[in-house]
Formats: structure tokens, C-alpha cells, sequence
């Protein structure tokens, strides 16, 4: 697909890494290049946006889950809910790109069958 600033928009919406309003590309995981490449390597923005969930899911690092500060307590996601949510969207974006499993798209093949000529 070739990159206009529609879809990179779109794509960037898809993979939530919006640019934050005042903010670059640098605040969020994608530069404008890797959002380039992952659409002018994809069949469709959906392909993209499997590919890019995968990346996602690969970035993600531990963190802290629980922080607490005298009266307060902070419960961050955990590494394995991320993961399980990033190869979720991916497998999403997977499906509405038609892909197989094995990331291939699926084959059709339409025939016609003619029945036997009788006397």
C-alpha cells in the first residue's frame, strides 16, 4: 500500500500510538517511518495493523504492577494481561485481513462441474 496521511492516521488509530495532541511521533512506540513501512508492506491497512500488534506485543517489557504510597494504591496491568491483550488485537486485525494462521491469505478456487451428457 502506498502511505498518505489519511492512512497513516488510521493505522496509528488502530495500533492506539495516537500522537498525543501538541506531541510527535517520538511519543509514541511507531516513528512515521515504521508506520510507512508496516503500510507499504501490508496487502491492506488490517494487515498492517496484525503486523503492528505483533510488533506491540514483542516491545512489551515487565513493570511494576502494584505501587503503593501511604494511603494510596496504584494496580498497573500486568505483563501477561498486555501480552494477552496485544496478541488478541493482533489476531483481530488478522482476521479482518483474511489471513490464515500461518499469516498467508487463504485460497479460493471457483469451478464450474458439468454434469455427463446422457442420451
Amino acid at each position: 500500500m502506498t502511505p498518505t496521511p489519511e492512512l497513516e492516521a488510521r493505522l496509528r488509530k488502530y495500533l492506539n500510538e495516537v500522537i498525543p495532541e501538541g506531541g510527535t511521533a517520538a511519543d509514541t512506540r511507531f516513528t512515521d517511518e515504521e508506520i510507512d513501512d508496516l503500510l507499504e508492506n501490508a496487502a491492506s491497512i488490517y494487515e498492517a495493523a496484525y503486523i503492528g500488534w505483533t510488533i506491540k506485543a514483542g516491545m512489551l517489557e515487565g513493570s511494576i504492577e502494584r505501587v503503593t504510597s501511604g494511603q494510596e494504591q496504584y494496580t498497573l496491568s500486568s505483563l501477561k494481561d498486555q501480552l494477552a491483550q496485544a496478541l488478541g488485537m493482533a489476531d483481530k486485525y488478522q482476521s479482518l485481513a483474511g489471513l490464515g494462521a500461518d499469516g498467508v491469505g487463504g485460497i479460493s478456487i471457483m469451478g464450474r462441474v458439468r454434469g455427463p451428457r446422457v442420451l
